[in-house]
């Protein structure tokens, strides 16, 4: 019984994971940058080129530029160029010019980045961890089939695209993925699973990717392409924006205790990449329940650095004899449908201590001066100095992240272009 409710509360907060036929090993590779050029016309389109047409970038010289000139694409790309250019300035940017200042270890390191419970949201792991060698993100949604925009039919664009839209709005305007709408809106057409959006991330970030691949893993956690099982993923390798090769998976797998009790596969693949660094962000509370402890405690014993809103490990069970823990921001506590996990001893930090504010909202209280930053570093990694911002000669060296007065005051938020403004955003 206990089981079953279980599962109840996880499809309902993040979406079932589909039943669907495992498709056979794809494999797309792209010519490298610099490579010497072909006529578009003659080309077959490479995953880089199908990420910059989902992502609305230039298609000048690609083979998808007479797709391009279509006027569903130019309507697409209109409103994502808008979309993005505001989150932006209102988050993505305040993000990678504060993370360097605020969790020093973490985004200076290349070590692996281990995101649990992000559906397809490369676009934070990537904003906050630029140098990270590989991105393993997890969660229940659908890999999908590395898309093909040259397979849609005249009346398919426009709605697939339509759609891929919708779902990026939300992540985009509140940081996080509306799970329900997502997974209707990416199961209405051709564009289906998550591979769509991650490939849209990509392209927006800078990246170039070079191969793309359906993957599985075996019961010892080993990655396979010739034999489907029941933990399905993607691998890209990609050039990442300072032209190093990184690599991201994605793997649909549940991480319920009782499910990763049946099949360890997942966590003996993480096994095998050493030590990591871990980040999560509204994951719908999931890891304050007892049922939810497997992956909590993983994480605080294989991660050397953990970035987090209060959604993720409850402030109590980090082990402060292993972690040093801080916390960024504010706690109004949990929206109104996770009243249940308020964490009074957390509220108590906030209260009895000057905790420095953050420029970007973020998780499910994604307005600014509202949200929620946990960062733990554990006592065995060396801890960097923070730096510092100086000013010009004659001037004073000012700390990068001043302290914030010990009960800040809420402020109305701006509310983000891209979506009308709800109180609560549904889960």
């Amino acid at each position: 019984m206990k089981k079953s409710l279980v599962l109840l509360f996880t499809l309902l907060t993040h979406g079932a994971v589909a039943q669907i036929a495992a498709p056979p090993p794809i494999r797309v590779q792209a010519p490298g940058p610099g490579s010497a050029p072909a006529p578009a016309s003659l080309l077959t389109p490479t995953a880089n080129d199908q990420a910059r047409f989902l992502a609305g970038l230039s298609q000048e010289g690609s083979p998808l530029g007479g797709l391009a000139r279509r006027s569903e694409f130019n309507a697409h790309a209109k409103d994502l160029d808008a979309t993005w250019a505001d989150a932006e300035e209102r988050q993505l940017g305040p993000i990678r010019q504060w993370a360097p200042l605020g969790l020093p270890e973490a985004v200076s390191d290349t070590a692996p980045l281990l995101y649990v419970f992000s559906g397809p949201d490369f676009l934070h792991a990537h904003t906050f961890f630029p140098n990270a060698s590989t991105y393993v993100l997890a969660a229940v949604e659908p890999v999908g089939l590395p898309p093909d925009v040259t397979k849609l039919s005249e009346g398919e664009l426009g709605a697939s695209l339509r759609n891929l839209r919708n779902t990026l709005n939300a992540s985009l305007s509140f940081s996080f993925f509306i799970t329900a709408d997502m997974k209707k809106d990416l199961q209405a057409t051709k564009l289906t699973g998550t591979l769509p959006v991650l490939y849209v991330f990509l392209a927006r970030c800078g990246c170039y990717i070079q191969k793309v691949e359906n993957i599985w893993l075996d019961a010892a956690g080993k990655v396979v392409t010739d034999k489907p099982t029941k933990t399905a993923g993607a691998r890209i390798t990609f050039l990442g924006t300072k032209g190093k090769v990184q690599t991201l998976y994605y793997f649909s797998t549940n991480i319920a205790s009782w499910a990763l009790k049946q099949d360890a596969s997942f966590l003996k693949f993480c096994d095998g990449l050493g030590t990591m660094n871990g980040f999560t962000k509204s994951a719908s509370y999931l890891m304050h329940m007892s049922e939810f402890h497997t992956i909590r405690d993983y994480l605080l014993t294989h991660c050397h650095t953990m970035t987090q809103d209060d959604s993720g490990i409850m402030w109590k069970d980090f082990p402060r004899e292993f972690w040093d823990v801080k916390a960024y921001g504010w706690y109004p506590g949990p929206i109104p449908l996770f009243k249940q996990h308020y964490q009074a001893d957390l509220a108590e930090y906030y209260r009895m201590n000057e905790v420095a504010p953050i420029p970007f909202g973020i998780g499910y209280q994604w307005r600014p001066k509202q949200s929620t930053l946990i960062y733990g570093v554990t006592k065995s990694m060396v801890r960097k100095a923070i730096p510092v911002v100086e000013e010009k000669a004659g001037a004073a060296v000012i700390p990068s992240a001043p302290p914030a007065p010990a009960v800040p005051a809420l402020q109305p938020a701006v509310p983000p272009k891209a979506l009308p403004v709800t109180d609560e955003p549904k889960r």
